[in-house]
Order: C-alpha cells, then sequence, then structure tokens
C-alpha cells in the first residue's frame, strides 16, 4: 500500500464519503486510490466550490469534509472555500498535492509555500513526508473536530503519495471536553435573572454544536423569556416558537433592536462574536457570555465570560427554578407582527419577499434551503422560518459569494431523501454556474432560484446610505434567459403565478433545475439595513 491508498482507507475509515477537488498530475495518485475505496472523488469547477462543499458537508454532518486540490493555483483557489470552514467553524480536511519533496524549497512552476497560505485560515498545516503519512492523518482528524473545529491542511508531495506506507493508522483520539464550569454558570445565571426584569436570550453558532439544545428551549419555557438567533442558528430553536424574536443583523435589524432594547439583561448562548460583533447590537445591556470560548469584544461593554462545557451549563440551566419577570407575552405577539409586515414592503413587481413566501410554502417543514450572499442574505435570514437544525443553510463569519449553489449540491448529497433549494443572486450565479455541470452528472434534483435584479443589490443599497452615485454595481441588461446551462433546463418567472408554476415544475423534475425569477431590486432599499 503506498501513502495515497493509505489516506484513502484513512478517510473511509473515519466515515468521510466524498472528496471535492479538481485534478491535476500530483493529484493523480490520490484520485486512483480513491477510485477503489468506498470514497467518492466528485469534480467541482472550481477549487473554491470544493472548499465550500467540504465545509458544508463538515457542518452537516460532523464528520471533516475533505477537499483537495494542486499546487499554485489550486491551492490559492482552495484557500477562499477553506475560508469558509476556518470562519463558519466546520471541519474540514484541505489536501494540497504538490511538486516532489526535493524541490520544495526552489522556485520552479507554479509552486509557493502552501504552509504560508493557509496558516491563517487553518487550524493546523501539516506537512506530510514517507514517514509520518499515518500519525499527521490521525493529528488531522483530532485537530480539525476539537472545540471549536475547523479545517486542517495536508501538504501531500506527489512522491510522498506514490511512496510506500509506513506506520499504523490509529485512529484519531476523542478530542478533549471543555472544563465543566456548569454549577457556576447556573448561579451566576440565577443572581442575573433574580435582578433583571427583562432577560432576552441571544444563540449563535457555538449553540450549534451543543449536545443537548432542546434543554436550552425547557429554560425559556420556564422562565418565560423571548430569544433571538444569528443567521447560523436559525431552526435550533423552533422559530415557530412564541418565544422567537428575530435574527440579529439582518433584514428590518431596526426592528429587531428595537425589541432588543427592551432588555435590561442579555443571556448569549453559545454565541460567536465572528457572526456579529455584541458592539453592533448590544446598548448597555450586561451580557452573560456562556460558551466554550472567551468572547473577542470591547472592553467597554458589560461581558462576563462564562466559558466551559456547554451542553453541561445548559443541563444546569434547564434545572432552575422560575424567576418573575416584567415580560408580557401580548409584546412578542405585537412585535413579531411588525417584524413580519416590515419586511414585505408593497410591490407591484416580483420582490424577493414574494419568492421567499413561495417556497416556503412549497417547501416540507424538513426542507433544506442553502442560499448565497448580497442583499437577498439579509431579507432570506430574518423572513426564512425554520424549526430544523441545519436546514437554512448560509456563510456568516466567511460571508464569501459563490457559497451558495455549492452548498445546496452539498447538502443534496449528505441528505438526498430531503427536499433542498437554493437561492442565488445574479452576481452569485455568475461565479459558479458552472458547478450546474456537477448537479446534472450527479443527477441531483436540486432547483436553484436566482434572483435577477440585475445589480449588486446589497452593495447597490451599501452605495445609498453613503450617499454615492451608483458606480460599479449594474450587471447589465437581464434578458431571457436560455433553454438550459450546462443541459439544467431553465424557466422564468416574472409574476408570482409563473414563480408558482416554476417551484412546481422544478420540485417534481427529478433532476437539477434553475429558476430564473426576475425580482425588483428596489425593495432591498428598505429592507436591508433599515
Amino acid at each position: 500500500m503506498n501513502n495515497a491508498e493509505l489516506i484513502a482507507r484513512r478517510l473511509e475509515s473515519a466515515g468521510v464519503r466524498w472528496v471535492f477537488g479538481v485534478p491535476s498530475g500530483p493529484v493523480l495518485p490520490l484520485i486512483e486510490a480513491l477510485r477503489t475505496s468506498d470514497v467518492d472523488y466528485v469534480l467541482t469547477a472550481s477549487e473554491t466550490s470544493a472548499g465550500f462543499m467540504a465545509t458544508t458537508v463538515g457542518q452537516l454532518t460532523g464528520t471533516p469534509g475533505v477537499c483537495v486540490a494542486t499546487l499554485g493555483p489550486g491551492a490559492t483557489n482552495l484557500a477562499t472555500g477553506v475560508g469558509a470552514a476556518w470562519l463558519d467553524r466546520a471541519p474540514v480536511l484541505a489536501l494540497t498535492c504538490n511538486v516532489p519533496t526535493s524541490w520544495l524549497d526552489r522556485r520552479v512552476q507554479m509552486r509557493i509555500d502552501h504552509h504560508a497560505l493557509f496558516a491563517p485560515i487553518a487550524k493546523a498545516s501539516l506537512p506530510l513526508r514517507t514517514s509520518n503519512v499515518a500519525s499527521q492523518l490521525d493529528r488531522a482528524f483530532q485537530v480539525a473536530g476539537a472545540e471549536p473545529p475547523g479545517p486542517v491542511h495536508l501538504d501531500l508531495p506527489e512522491d510522498v503519495a506514490l511512496a510506500p506506507a509506513l506506520g499504523n493508522l490509529a485512529g484519531a483520539e476523542e478530542p478533549e471536553r471543555p472544563l465543566d464550569t456548569s454549577r457556576a454558570t447556573a448561579t451566576a445565571v440565577l443572581r442575573a435573572l433574580g435582578q433583571a426584569q427583562r432577560t432576552l436570550v441571544a444563540v449563535g453558532l457555538g449553540f450549534t454544536r451543543a449536545p443537548n439544545r432542546s434543554r436550552l428551549l425547557d429554560f425559556l419555557d420556564r422562565q418565560r423569556i423571548p430569544f433571538v438567533t444569528t443567521m447560523h442558528a436559525k431552526g435550533f430553536l423552533p422559530e415557530s416558537h412564541p418565544a422567537w424574536a428575530g435574527t440579529l443583523g439582518r433584514a428590518r435589524r431596526s426592528t429587531v433592536q428595537d425589541f432588543v432594547r427592551r432588555a435590561d439583561l442579555v443571556i448569549a448562548v453559545g454565541f460567536d462574536p465572528v457572526e456579529i460583533n455584541y458592539e453592533d447590537w448590544i446598548d448597555s445591556q450586561p451580557v452573560l457570555h456562556i460558551s466554550t470560548e472567551v468572547a473577542d469584544v470591547d472592553p467597554r461593554l458589560s461581558v462576563q465570560n462564562l466559558v466551559g462545557d456547554l451542553g453541561a451549563a445548559i443541563e444546569r440551566m434547564a434545572e432552575l427554578s422560575r424567576v418573575p419577570n416584567a415580560w408580557n407575552r401580548s409584546e412578542w405577539e405585537v412585535h413579531r407582527a411588525r417584524l413580519d409586515r416590515e419586511l414585505r414592503p408593497e410591490s407591484a413587481a416580483l420582490a424577493t419577499h414574494h419568492v421567499v413566501d413561495c417556497i416556503r410554502r412549497a417547501l416540507p417543514p424538513d426542507g433544506i434551503l442553502a442560499y448565497d450572499v448580497g442583499a437577498h442574505t439579509h431579507q432570506i435570514a430574518t423572513q426564512w422560518r425554520t424549526d430544523e437544525a441545519w436546514s437554512a443553510i448560509s456563510t456568516n463569519g466567511w460571508s464569501s459569494m459563490g457559497f451558495g449553489l455549492p452548498a445546496a449540491f452539498a447538502a443534496k448529497l449528505v441528505h438526498p431523501s430531503r427536499v433542498v433549494v437554493g437561492i442565488v443572486g445574479d452576481g452569485c450565479f455568475q461565479m459558479t454556474v458552472g458547478e450546474l455541470a456537477l448537479a446534472r452528472r450527479l443527477h441531483l434534483a436540486v432547483p436553484i432560484v436566482v434572483l435577477n435584479d440585475g445589480w449588486l443589490g446589497l452593495i447597490k443599497v451599501k452605495q445609498e446610505r453613503k450617499g454615492y452615485s451608483y458606480s460599479g454595481v449594474e450587471l447589465g441588461p437581464r434578458v431571457e434567459p436560455p433553454a438550459h446551462y450546462f443541459g439544467v433546463p431553465v424557466r422564468a418567472a416574472r409574476t408570482i403565478g409563473e414563480l408558482e408554476q416554476a417551484v412546481d415544475w422544478g420540485l417534481n423534475l427529478g433532476g437539477p433545475s434553475v429558476i430564473e425569477a426576475f425580482v425588483d431590486v428596489a425593495t432591498y432599499s428598505s429592507t436591508v439595513y433599515d
């Protein structure tokens, strides 16, 4: 067995099902080794998409997603996808296949220092050499899965891939659990509840990894307090619950912020400031930051860090006795009604909020929506409602355009029996339209809804807010779409009726589809930042 085959067997034993990437000469030994394993090599249109797909798989399964690229430009392309795993906290193994070992320090075609490239966006960057492949693989799995999870980069010279394997695969050690400080956390929470009149709970990215998330809902119900979430935490507490009060920092943020300001205490459970800084939504309220990590925060804010085992802390909080407060549930109902109304400004033309409502009606409760970055991100993050964990998939900490299509297709690979839909802006679609060839090749029944408004809508709104003239944000004339992209059929929709028919067509096609929804860009100006 050579080292490429050793890597394939180690991935197989860890439960890895796909390796995403673009081939080249140095990658071929690994592709050949994967061919005879239970791990499928998935050809993507770009290495960036391979990183996004690996990130999505890591988030949805907890098993590291795996992506691979060649040296130089392949590695730099891959880095953008790996950055999503770094700031969105997903376990990923990113392999770069390199020149022979004897050339690693030479100035030769395509070669750059891969370790310098990946060091700022990976938990570790590990060189694979003939004598250490087995031990480095075990270390990579352990590091990628340890709290907080993230990407690990592995650099594989071509001669190392072909060399005979040495050593045995021991398997990664179980990551260390954070220290159990739950008793002190519960004491601090009980004391703070007794001093507050209106407590608000905020949950974020760290909460998505808590082992007993439903127990926080028991705490909320017993204490009768409302909650808000970040984008990544959508659905990890049911958004149909009467205590749900919105998504932080997204569409109609001022409406959500009006509600936040009524609170005189914020209990942030698994909140990760990489999604939205505390300074962006906390005024003068004291904050209890309950997490596995200390918050990176402006020292002028009153934030008490309660760091330790998050699952144990939630369990203790759920057992606390009821502490009376001044909240009236009718306030919550009035707030939600106002939020729903303001998210849907009047529009004679088809608007993004019409598209979101149409798709929500069409999808089952466990349907998965993957969406990209832009003005529509803000709208969807607040408007879309779900009670299912990881059913609203986005990038937040990284926020790179081009995430939506590969994320939707990766979600369908992970959950082939569930309905998956992708929503992307027209700017994002231009970046990643080539990935439709992947969906056609793999027969992935995923409708992709393209919000065709002719603009980079988010940047248009930002120019408006700064008083600038429009420049560099108009994408060009909106023309009738072709019959297909890379063999994937297309339908256009300009009215709600046409959209409903197109969504029904896409969901029942049995393969990938594209729905170009010609939407009015103007409504973003009253929802995105207001």
